[in-house]
């Protein structure tokens, strides 16, 4: 049997009794770390300025132009490839998921991309503002989720991210 979490749920219909929830959490780099495997130069969230629990991540990414891809993406002309955006995304998203206790405890790596477009250049001195939202989960196992990267609040990408709890 599959368990499926709808994480648009509208809780705007709270009675007066119940508790309200906890404000978002902030995440330094070295949380980030305690959650994510990923490190030097693999590691590209720099800090989470938002966390609301088994909804939504909001991640920055300050780019530099000291990062290895710089020098051959493209020499004169530095842009931060598109893999590496979706892939920081995936990371906000990343923890999310590892924050869910319903979740099983793994690696969860990518299981789809779908619907992913690059609307403008992301560039050294940039700050990369992405935000994460679980869609659904599926037989504790899945997920899937919206990721939205801006700069200077214009639309840098933005896509569906599907993720698998990695069996070993």
């Amino acid at each position: 049997m599959s368990t499926l979490i709808d994480a648009n749920t509208n809780n705007a219909q709270h009675s007066a009794t119940e508790p309200v929830s906890a404000p978002p959490t902030m995440l330094s780099v070295d949380e980030i770390h305690r959650l994510l495997p990923h490190r030097y130069p693999f590691a590209l969230v720099d800090r989470i300025i938002e966390y609301v629990p088994q909804k939504r991540a909001v991640g920055i990414k300050n780019v530099t132009v000291n990062e290895p891809h710089f020098q051959g993406h493209f020499p004169g002309k530095p842009i931060m490839p598109g893999v590496l955006i979706v892939e920081a995304m995936a990371q906000v998203g990343g923890v999310v998921l590892t924050q869910m206790h319903e979740m099983e405890e793994g690696l969860f790596t990518f299981a789809g991309i779908d619907n992913v477009r690059f609307r403008r250049p992301v560039v050294p001195g940039d700050q990369l503002v992405m935000t994460v939202e679980l869609l659904w989960t599926k037989r504790r196992r899945f997920g899937k989720m919206y990721g939205r990267a801006e700069v200077e609040g214009q639309l840098a990408s933005e896509g569906e991210l599907m993720f698998s709890l990695m069996v070993e």
